[in-house]
């Protein structure tokens, strides 16, 4: 039996970390693929702090969200000042005139918190002026030359089988993913066009024109606001959920551990103090990754993430934390029911002898986990086979607990039949199932840090991770 201690984990760990090597990781990008320039970028470092600004003092004790927060507020109400000129100045609005509102109102529909996100929604609603309002021109042109009542009819038809056909693409779940917004900008901008014409004598073409150059200007206001001033990005964001996972997770699996021992002891008889809020919030988290992944595609080269990289792979590592949660919200229900079996005093000299082994098994798992929340953080290759030498030898310890667990509780219970003591062989019976449920979901555990371990190196294989050397 391999002799290992449990490594204690709180969420106020600080760890020796080679400053060199450290700025070595930060400054990786992904392979064949330039940085892309930025003024600030430090926001993600959290290396921002509002206080060097004199006139906003207290903003120094503010969170990271909370300061994320004010920078996204502060960035849209830059883009409407900027937008906003188009009517403050006479000569910009001699140029544009009332088309100007197009601008205005780009900048409050497609800023959103992040670059990328803000990114997807500009091009879709570029994309769906632009095809919208080009079906739109010709259907509307070949209805002024038939005239009178065939205008009417002509516009109208464009309108159902056009309005209908992208209804039905609106509703196709990869189109819905990641051009939903464009369709409905298609959709909008075709019937604006061909309803306009109608009462409008202006040429169908420079409605059209004037109206995109206005909503090109609002797009590069707020590309040019939200990619270099302050920038936050959803890849970043995405990357940092997603490491610093595996560290909530550690502490749960540490905590189910040392409180199923603690219920072992005679001595202690405390409630459960594990914080399992991470395990709960985490199973409801695929929504918030499948937005943040999509909105990662959408951002272009920066730092350590290149053109096609890998977040598909991200959302397969979050499903496989979230397997990995429930189970561990599980194990801790199990220690609610392990109280009272634990107790017993004919169960007390096998706990003692079987923990060691817990010690050695929740040092495993412990390891293994940091060790992918590791390779993550510094996006290098992940020691595999050493990973599978733990939860490889922390299977052997589960099933040498297995054999030592039936054969105490055989010898329990024929003393017990032997004394005809049938209330506590009842009491017995429930302690040796507590016991084996929990080494049971103890080993789904082993079996998903497994899982995890092979996404985890598919995507450092995928993403051209590099080797970590060891010094």
């Amino acid at each position: 039996m391999e002799s290992t201690h449990v490594i204690s984990i709180t969420n106020n760990e600080e760890e020796n970390v080679d400053h060199n090597k450290e700025k070595n990781n930060n400054n990786k990008t992904f392979p064949f693929s330039p940085s892309f320039p930025t003024i600030i970028s430090h926001v993600k470092e959290k290396k921002f702090n509002m206080s060097f600004v004199p006139i906003f003092p207290s903003f120094s004790h503010l969170s990271e969200q909370e300061t994320k927060n004010i920078i996204h507020s502060i960035k849209v109400g830059i883009s409407l000042v900027l937008v906003s000129l188009l009517y403050l100045l006479d000569p910009l609005y001699e140029q544009v005139g009332e088309n100007a509102m197009w601008a205005i109102m780009t900048v409050v529909v497609i800023f959103e918190f992040s670059a990328g996100a803000t990114l997807g929604k500009g091009l879709n609603r570029g994309m769906g002026t632009i095809v919208g309002g080009g079906l739109g021109c010709v259907a509307a042109i070949l209805a002024q030359k038939l005239g009178g009542v065939g205008n009417s009819i002509i516009i109208g038809i464009c309108i159902f089988i056009f309005g209908a056909i992208a209804t039905y693409f609106r509703m196709i779940p990869r189109i819905k993913r990641r051009y939903e917004y464009g369709v409905m900008i298609f959709i909008l901008t075709l019937n604006l066009v061909l309803v306009s014409v109608v009462r409008d004598e202006q040429q169908v073409w420079e409605i059209a024109r004037d109206r995109l150059l206005t909503i090109v200007i609002g797009f590069i206001i707020c590309i040019s606001v939200s990619f270099f001033l302050f920038p936050l990005w959803a890849s970043n964001e995405f990357h940092d959920s997603t490491h610093s996972s595996f560290q909530h997770l550690v502490n749960a699996i540490q905590g189910c551990l040392e409180d199923y021992m603690r219920f072992a002891d005679e001595k202690e008889n405390e409630a459960t103090n594990t914080n399992f809020t991470f395990c709960k919030t985490l199973l409801n988290s695929k929504s918030k990754d499948e937005l943040l992944a999509n909105y990662a595609k959408w951002e272009p080269l920066h730092g350590k993430f290149g053109y096609s990289y890998p977040w598909q792979n991200y959302l397969k590592i979050g499903e496989v934390n979230r397997e990995l949660a429930a189970i561990i919200l599980v194990l801790g229900r199990c220690l609610q029911t392990s109280k009272k079996p634990m107790e017993l005093q004919s169960w007390s000299e096998t706990i003692q002898v079987i923990e060691p082994c817990f010690e050695a098994i929740g040092s495993n798992i412990v390891w293994s986990l940091k060790e992918l929340g590791e390779s993550m953080k510094q996006m290098r290759k992940i020691h595999a086979s050493q990973i599978s030498t733990k939860l490889k030898a922390s299977r052997a310890e589960i099933s040498m607990v297995v054999k030592m667990i039936i054969s105490t509780s055989k010898k329990i219970s024929t003393s017990m039949l032997n004394n005809n003591d049938e209330n506590n062989n009842c009491y017995d019976d429930d302690a040796s199932l507590a016991i084996a449920s929990f080494l049971f979901l103890l080993k789904e555990v082993v079996n998903k840090v497994e899982e995890l371990t092979k996404v985890v190196e598919q995507l450092g294989d995928i993403a051209g991770f590099p080797t970590h050397i060891q010094l």
